[in-house]
């Protein structure tokens, strides 16, 4: 169902404009109505149900929750309209579970408890008896000559007439109730025996009457059924009082004859308008309502969950805890699957969700239209949704300014909406306590959170604001991340970003303030955690470096963080969202230089390495990072060009960093070692290998230099050897990499033990995101089918592709001297020519002995005496290889 919307109507002199209020999605939270309804409808009309009974427990409510703007509301008009009448209910929604005859004697009552409607517990009551006028349109003794008794006390010389033209309650409606009350009292007059003028006074009929149903006459028969009402019109009949006469009310409604039977379905919506959590008088009052008329059902919207089941209220409420309120109570753990209705009935609190995408679209295009045809153009449509994250709330506002930049003679376009909604803002922090706001404003600088993060960043020394915030529906809870808590992402770029005109908003100061306690709370938090916790890690540093680069902060522990970071060599990705607004610049303080480092090196596993290389190279240069950070900046530099194959300049880096002693020289003394290897000079590379200690890797560098002379042997036991130190200090990276490299060596000598390493080698590279390894597992299974497979060119054309995007030369001279291998093996001298000659092409600076080695494999003369200084000679790495070729030919079927 769609109606005008009168406020876009109102904003325009178009006559053509058509502006529909449009209503999509909620078919879930209907069918969650529907079930609950259905079930209440069931246990309501079985033989054992008693409506006197104040004990048993209560399950007839279901509460709707979400942040203001997210259409509960909305709901609220459409569920009561939906039950009024069948043709109101949209069309999407479906049939409901129950008969049209069951349909027919349902009673919406809706309820508006916003503080603008001004309505209190008084109006409350009436509104439920004068549905009940219209509806069932007979007086209802019992409630009917409290409420007259209560009335005159609370509101002497005031008619109830005049009571109900003051609150609008005129007309048919209004005029049936006092005339269905003054009948309750003439025939309990009646019966009485009581004169017509006694009649009349209230005082002298409730008297009597009492009397009557203590004596148990059989002239109040009918109203003696009713145990308590003796007790209800003996007692003060003020408002708290009042608050038990629904029990009247629920008893004579189950005393109606079946055709007069109504179950009233009391919608009341702006629950969060009747008090805090501190003052709930209000709040009693209402829940009383509900518990005392177990015949009816109540549907409640409102911004937080409802606490009844929290045992904490006992004292501030009347019934609490999970025995009074099964259904209310709030599960920690979500289910492990997607709740059916059925099961969702029994769990009435629900969070109402943000509208999907393709449901924003259907809004804004139903929403404005000209001649059947959507105002707002699809691409306009597109960014306004993606920047609503699904809230109505935005898109209303949207489309309001829409119409407001028309008027100005502009044509609405994407950037137009590219900012925020003060709107949102004072939406949010409407029912908020000063302490709440300031702990919203706080969080909204964290990506997420926990209730002691929460609390330092706000700079306060109690958790309550925190612990009261967390309740409230803009913030999402995922028990299974390392911070639990998460703002909805509208409202957390709205808080930071809109104009804010409140009372408390803070300043740039302010904001500056909480950014350093926040930083200052995560590396607190990171240092007291475990030291080998990766993912406490990678979330302080995540966020620790968007605080750093927003704010200008000092980098303090993200400098140690970083350190820990790199030293695993595992490399997720950290680099923080770019700045609203901001362009790409190169980087200003030491803290956007950070983030730029760390953030070239984890996508150095995505991008080309000559992009790798720029990138690190504008860090280095800009001189901004301390000493041992820039170091950092220097030797990855460094290595990025010995992947390219800029030998020379890689060189001038490690030496740089091997004369500064700092915590990658070892690191950068290994470089050196792998340069000598690359150009050939083995027995360099293998003396620098002795000298490196753990710290530079010296097992897999040997492992390196032993592979090259064909001694497979030795090389895995040194990439073995490798791979358990990694394991003792726990660098998962490296322990990855020297079984990758091992699998590959080993994939020479026998394919069967290469299946083993090559299945261990994948298992440690789940989870770490190293495209090099990954990349070596690949050619190692080249190695392992060489000869044997008929696909080995078309995998290593997948593989050449998938290399040359990485930018990896040393990979790509690897996978050629693979593919020589399989063609030494089958004997096809031509391909291994090819392969040479690629070889060749590819090793005209460093890796030149690979060219040697393919010759060495094939049985192929060198055209000129070797360059490299072999271990053991060149005769004897020649009859390595061969053997290894010839060992392999054996192994083929005959």
């Amino acid at each position: 169902m769609a109606g005008r919307d009168l406020r876009a109507l109102f904003g325009t002199n178009d006559p053509g404009l058509s502006t529909d209020e449009a209503f999509v999605n909620r078919q879930e939270q209907w069918s969650l109505i529907g079930a609950a309804l259905a079930e209440h409808l069931r246990h309501t009309a079985a033989p054992g149900f008693d409506v006197e009974d104040l004990e048993a427990p209560r399950n007839n409510v279901i509460v709707f929750h979400g942040i203001g703007g997210v259409g509960k509301t909305t709901l609220s008009r459409k569920v009561e309209a939906a039950l009024a009448d069948h043709e109101h209910r949209p069309a999407q929604w479906g049939e409901p579970p129950w008969t049209p005859d069951t349909g027919e004697r349902l009673l919406p009552v809706r309820i508006d408890l916003a503080r603008s409607a001004g309505t209190d517990f008084e109006h409350v009551v009436l509104a439920i008896r004068l549905a009940l006028a219209e509806k069932v349109n007979r007086p209802l003794p019992a409630f009917d000559i409290a409420l007259r008794r209560y009335w005159e006390h609370a509101h002497p010389g005031e008619p109830l007439e005049e009571y109900l033209r003051r609150r609008g309650l005129t007309g048919r409606i209004g005029q049936a109730l006092p005339q269905q009350m003054q009948t309750a009292m003439s025939e309990v007059a009646q019966a009485l025996l009581l004169p017509g003028a006694v009649g009349a006074v209230i005082g002298q009929v409730t008297g009597t009457l009492v009397g009557a149903l203590r004596e148990r006459r059989q002239t109040v028969k009918a109203l003696a059924g009713c145990r308590r009402l003796a007790d209800l019109l003996e007692a003060e009949p003020d408002l708290d009082a009042l608050s038990f006469h629904p029990h009247l009310l629920a008893w004579e409604l189950a005393r109606l004859p079946a055709d007069k039977r109504v179950t009233p379905v009391v919608l009341f919506d702006g629950w969060e308008e009747i008090g805090d959590r501190t003052h709930r008088d209000l709040e009693r009052l209402l829940q009383r309502v509900v518990w005392l008329m177990p015949t009816a059902f109540f549907v409640i919207t409102g911004r937080s969950r409802l606490q009844w089941a929290d045992r904490a209220l006992q004292g501030q409420l009347d019934h609490t805890g999970p025995a009074s309120w099964p259904g209310l109570v709030v599960h920690d753990i979500p289910p492990a699957r997607t709740p059916s209705p059925a099961d969702t009935a029994r769990d009435r609190q629900v969070l109402i969700g943000d509208l999907s995408p393709e449901d924003c679209d259907d809004h804004l295009a139903r929403r404005l239209s000209r001649d059947g045809a959507p105002l707002i153009d699809p691409a306009l449509r597109a960014v306004i949704t993606a920047r609503s994250h699904g809230l109505p709330l935005y898109l209303d506002l949207a489309v309001m300014r829409f119409l407001e930049i028309r008027r100005g003679g502009g044509r609405p376009q994407p950037d137009d909406f590219s900012h925020d909604f003060a709107a949102l803002v004072a939406r949010t922090l409407s029912d908020l306590t000063p302490d709440e706001r300031h702990v919203l404003r706080a969080v909204t600088l964290l990506d997420a959170f926990d209730l002691a993060l929460a609390t330092r960043t706000a700079g306060m020394t109690h958790q309550a604001p925190a612990q009261r915030l967390i309740e409230r529906p803009f913030v999402r809870e995922n028990p299974f991340a390392l911070w639990p808590f998460h703002l909805h992402a509208l409202i957390r770029s709205t808080v930071r970003g809109a104009d804010d005109h409140t009372d408390d908003r803070w300043s740039p100061q302010d904001w500056h303030t909480a950014a350093h306690r926040a930083l200052e709370a995560l590396g607190d938090q990171w240092a007291a955690g475990a030291t080998h916790d990766r993912l406490l890690l990678v979330g302080c540093l995540r966020q620790g470096l968007r605080l750093a680069r927003d704010f200008g902060l000092d980098l303090g522990w993200l400098a140690d963080a970083a350190w820990r970071y790199v030293g695993d060599s595992i490399w997720e990705p950290l680099e923080p969202p770019a700045r609203d607004g901001a362009a790409a610049s190169s980087p200003r303080t030491a803290a956007e230089a950070l983030v730029e480092l760390l953030s070239a090196l984890a996508r150095r596993q995505h991008e080309h390495r000559e992009r790798t290389a720029d990138r690190l190279a504008a860090v280095a240069g800009g001189g901004l990072l301390p000493t041992e950070l820039h170091e950092m900046a220097v030797y990855y530099l460094a290595k990025a060009q010995r992947d390219l194959g800029r030998s020379e300049p890689s060189r001038r880096g490690m030496e740089l960093v091997a004369a500064g002693g700092g915590r990658l020289a070892p690191a950068a003394r290994r470089g050196l070692a792998h340069l000598a290897r690359l150009s050939g000079d083995f027995p360099t590379a293998l003396t620098a290998a002795g000298a490196l200690g753990w710290e530079g890797r010296h097992r897999r560098v040997e492992g390196d230099v032993h592979w090259v002379q064909g001694d497979t042997a030795g090389a895995a036991a040194a990439y073995g050897a490798a791979r358990a130190e990694a394991e003792q200090h726990g660098i998962a990276g490296e322990r990855a990499t020297s079984q990758a490299q091992r699998a590959f060596v080993l994939a020479f000598a026998d394919p069967l033990v290469a299946d083993d390493e090559l299945d261990l080698a994948r298992q440690l590279l789940i989870g770490l995101d190293l495209r090099a390894t990954t990349l070596t597992t690949r050619i190692a299974e080249l190695v392992r089918d060489g000869g044997f497979a008929s696909d080995i060119e078309d995998r290593a054309l997948v593989l050449r592709s998938e290399i040359g995007v990485a930018g990896l030369v040393s990979a790509r001279a690897t996978l050629e001297l693979a593919v020589c291998f399989h063609h030494a093996v089958r004997e096809d001298h031509p391909a291994v020519a090819a392969s040479i000659d690629r070889l060749r092409d590819l090793t005209l600076g460093d890796y030149a002995y690979y060219v040697d080695i393919a010759h060495f494999m094939a049985g192929f003369p060198l055209a000129a005496p070797s360059t490299a200084r072999w271990l053991d000679g060149e005769a004897a790495t020649r009859d390595r290889w061969r053997a290894l070729v010839t060992d392999r030919r054996g192994l083929l079927a005959p």
